[in-house]
């Protein structure tokens, strides 16, 4: 299955319109919105490599920024991670009440600092996320609320990474919900090692196809 047409949309939220790519397949078993790391975009080329896996595995995609071009030229703003989670959960109830999406499970997929945020947003939304998948990400920037989190979480970290493994490390035992730490063989931060990012997509379409479709919302 392919990932079909992709929506260029603008998100409302907050008194600001954010950018995002939205692809949802027919007959799709969710939909994944993409939490960026700090200094990435929604063009990140390694997370548009994993939507468009996750499409051909049958899900939507909804790749977007967290903040405005404007927002961004703020350094700090890019480790915002209140605001950061503000904003992934406000996307999500906005892209929930698009016709194309009102009855799909919904998960989150963040990079880097963009997984402290996905997190973020899982504990404030509870039962309405589906499944988080986190690669080469900061779960630990979420620590006063990771005992929050209901959604199934996979943590994806490269061996070669080693301190943001030790993060991962961490968070993971703080986390109270059904929880797996994959660790991808000679991998380091940004996957760029043959292989390995592939390999992260695979495990991150794996966990989705099986928690989204066990969440889909019927009619």
């Amino acid at each position: 299955m392919g990932g079909g047409s992709v929506q260029e949309v603008l998100a409302p939220v907050g008194g600001v319109s954010l950018e995002g790519a939205l692809a949802i397949p027919a007959g799709a078993s969710g939909l994944v919105l993409f939490a960026h790391g700090s200094g990435s975009s929604r063009h990140s080329p390694r997370n548009n490599y994993v939507a468009r896996v996750l499409q051909d595995a049958g899900m939507g995609t909804f790749l977007f920024d967290l903040l405005t071009a404007e927002e961004d030229l703020d350094y700090s703003a890019r480790f915002d991670i209140g605001l950061l989670t503000q904003r992934l959960a406000a996307v999500t109830r906005w892209v929930q009440a698009r016709p194309e999406a009102t009855k799909l499970a919904i998960g989150y997929f963040g990079a880097s600092t963009g997984a402290a945020a996905a997190l973020g947003a899982a504990a404030e939304l509870g039962s309405v996320i589906a499944a988080v998948v986190s690669r080469g990400g900061r779960p630990d920037l979420a620590e006063p609320v990771l005992d929050r989190v209901r959604a199934p979480t996979l943590l994806i970290v490269g061996e070669l990474d080693v301190e943001v493994l030790q993060l991962n490390r961490r968070a993971y035992a703080l986390l109270e919900t059904e929880k797996r730490l994959a660790i991808v063989p000679g991998a380091t931060h940004l996957f760029e090692e043959a292989g390995t990012l592939e390999q992260a997509a695979h495990l991150a379409a794996g966990w989705f196809k099986d928690h989204l479709k066990s969440a889909v919302k019927r009619p």
